[in-house]
């Protein structure tokens, strides 16, 4: 009732159960969650780390649970009962993080060809260079290859949305929307060599618990 008269909000769909909200999330198109903490089967802090990519809004009559929601990096945590004007508060936090988001569309870095623009949605993986591990291969979708000039994967990894790329081992980092299977040691992309067969990737062992957490 309270979202309802919110005019920044549009209510996708009302669940009252965790579980039903999970299975249907991958065929819903939304941006925000507002989730309990203290539900059946599946807490909301189970719930939040089980969605990609949503700003989560943690309403509660707990207060213990505070800090593991900001360690999720939820947008706000509400205490009961809600008003609506703190929800407007926090409703705002989150339209100005989608908007923050919104104009981070790419990077400009130096490149074998000068000062280039990459949009992220356009980068699938990039890797070391065989030549010079301190530059990196960029391919990019439209089967392109740029080499960035001298960067870290550390500088990288500041520069690229971490929710949307993962290091995979010491010389790659991928785009999480290339990933069609993977087992403990493997990842099978939607890439698609020369020869016709999907590129395979190897998933390192100190980097697998980063991996399996942002899937």
């Amino acid at each position: 009732m309270l979202c309802e008269q919110i005019s920044e909000i549009e209510i996708v769909k009302v669940f009252n159960n965790p579980e039903k909200l999970l299975s249907e999330a991958p065929l819903l198109d939304f941006d925000l969650c507002i989730l309990d903490i203290e539900m059946p089967d599946l807490n909301g802090i189970a719930v939040a780390n089980l969605l990609i990519d949503k700003h989560i809004i943690f309403t509660t009559a707990y207060k213990e649970f505070a800090v593991e929601a900001f360690d999720l990096d939820a947008v706000d945590y509400i205490t009961k009962p809600v008003k609506k004007e703190r929800l407007e508060k926090a409703i705002t936090k989150v339209v100005n993080r989608i908007k923050k988001d919104e104009k981070k569309q790419f990077i400009s870095l130096n490149t074998n060809k000068g000062k280039s623009v990459l949009f992220f949605e356009n980068i699938l993986y990039i890797k070391s260079a065989d030549s010079d591990s301190r530059d990196k291969i960029a391919y990019l979708k439209d089967n392109s290859q740029l080499t960035l000039k001298n960067i870290s994967y550390e500088s990288l990894q500041k520069k690229l949305p971490e929710n949307k790329f993962c290091r995979i081992n010491k010389s790659e980092t991928i785009a999480i929307d290339v990933v069609n299977f993977f087992t403990h040691d493997e990842i099978t992309t939607k890439i698609i060599l020369s020869d016709g067969k999907p590129l395979v990737l190897t998933l390192g062992t100190s980097y697998r618990e980063d991996f399996l957490n942002m899937l």
